[in-house]
C-alpha cells in the first residue's frame, strides 16, 4: 500500500514537472524561421520579400562600404558559416567567399543557372577609392540584378532554395515570388520601353558597373573611373574630352549623387548629370524597388 502511494505522487509529480516543462516537438522545430545570410543588399531585399515572417535575413556589412570588395572579420564568417542559407550573387561578386570555406551544402549561387550569359570584360582596371581602399574591377561583370530579367531568375533561385527548406511553407514562397517577379518584369519592359526610342544615344557611365544593364537595354555607354565623392584630376579631365570626340555624349550616369565641382565642370562641357544607382549596399532611404524606380525616372531624362 505504501509502494502504490508513492508510484502515485511520483506520478503526479511527472505531470506537473511536463507541464511546466513541454518537450519540444519535431514540428516546433521545422516551422522556426532560418537564418540567411547574403553577401549584398539586393539579396537581402529578395530573400526578405519572398520569406516573409519565415526567415531572419542577414547582411553584415556596414554602410558606406562596397560589399563587392568588403572583408569581414572572422566572427561575421563565422556566422555565414553557422548560418541556415547563405545566398550568393555569383559572377565572383565578394572576393572574400573565395577565401573562405563555406558550407557546400547550405550555400546558394543565385545566378548559377545563367553562368554562360555573364559578361567578360577585355579590360580590369585597379584603382584605389573609399574605405575598402585599392582594388580591381574583376572581368567578370556582376551587378547582375541591374538586368530586371536576371534579378527575377535570382529571385527565382532563392524562391527554390527557401522551399526545399521549408517545404510546407512552398505555396507561400511560390506567391510571394510571383508578386516580386511581376514588379521586375514591369521595370524590365519600363527600361525596354524608354531605352529603345533613342537606341544609338551616346552616354558615359561614371564607373563600369553597368555591363548588365548596357547588354539588355542596348545602352550605347561607355565607362570611364570617377567617384561620386572626389573631385576628378586633369588627366580625368582630359580623358574624358579626349573619349567625346569619338563618343558625343550629352549625360554622364553617376553610381551616387556627384559633387558639386563635377557637375559643374561637365555642364561647362555640355554634359548633364543623372544617378543610377546599383544599389549594392543599403539605400540612405527607402529600399530597392524604390531605388530602382527612382533610376528610371533619373535615366528617363536622358531620353526625352
Amino acid at each position: 500500500m505504501q509502494n502504490l502511494t508513492w508510484k502515485s505522487g511520483f506520478y503526479v509529480f511527472l505531470i506537473f514537472v511536463l507541464l511546466l516543462f513541454p518537450v519540444a516537438s519535431p514540428t516546433a522545430h521545422s516551422s522556426s524561421k532560418l537564418t540567411i545570410y547574403v553577401v549584398n543588399y539586393p539579396l537581402k531585399y529578395f530573400a526578405a520579400r519572398i520569406a516573409g515572417d519565415s526567415a531572419r535575413v542577414v547582411f553584415p556589412a556596414p554602410a558606406g562600404v562596397d560589399p563587392a570588395y568588403w572583408m569581414p572579420d572572422a566572427k561575421t564568417i563565422s556566422r555565414y558559416q553557422s548560418a541556415d542559407l547563405i545566398l550568393l550573387n555569383g559572377a565572383n561578386y565578394a572576393g572574400w567567399v573565395r577565401k573562405v570555406t563555406l558550407p557546400r551544402s547550405r550555400t546558394i549561387d543565385t545566378s548559377a543557372k545563367f553562368k554562360t550569359e555573364y559578361i567578360v570584360s577585355d579590360q580590369v582596371v585597379t584603382h584605389s577609392h573609399g574605405p575598402e581602399g585599392r582594388h580591381a574591377h574583376e572581368s567578370l561583370a556582376f551587378t547582375t540584378w541591374l538586368d530586371f530579367s536576371l534579378a527575377a531568375r535570382q529571385a527565382m533561385a532563392i524562391t527554390k532554395c527557401l522551399s526545399r527548406k521549408m517545404p510546407e511553407q512552398k505555396a507561400f514562397f511560390e506567391k510571394n515570388h510571383a508578386a516580386f517577379e511581376a514588379e521586375l518584369l514591369a521595370l524590365d519592359a519600363e527600361m525596354k520601353a524608354i531605352t529603345t526610342k533613342k537606341p544609338t544615344l551616346p552616354l558615359v557611365a561614371s564607373h563600369p558597373v553597368y555591363d548588365y544593364v548596357s547588354r539588355r537595354y542596348a545602352l550605347n555607354m561607355i565607362s570611364v573611373h570617377w567617384e561620386p565623392d572626389e573631385v576628378p584630376s586633369g588627366a580625368q579631365w582630359s580623358e574624358l574630352r579626349a573619349l567625346l570626340r569619338r563618343h558625343p555624349a550629352k549625360w554622364m550616369v553617376w553610381e551616387g549623387t556627384p559633387g558639386k565641382a563635377s557637375v559643374e565642370g561637365l555642364k561647362a562641357m555640355g554634359l548633364g548629370s543623372l544617378v543610377f544607382a546599383p544599389c549594392g549596399n543599403r539605400p540612405e532611404q527607402g529600399d530597392f524597388m524604390g531605388v530602382m524606380r527612382q533610376n528610371i525616372i533619373n535615366l528617363r531624362r536622358a531620353f526625352q
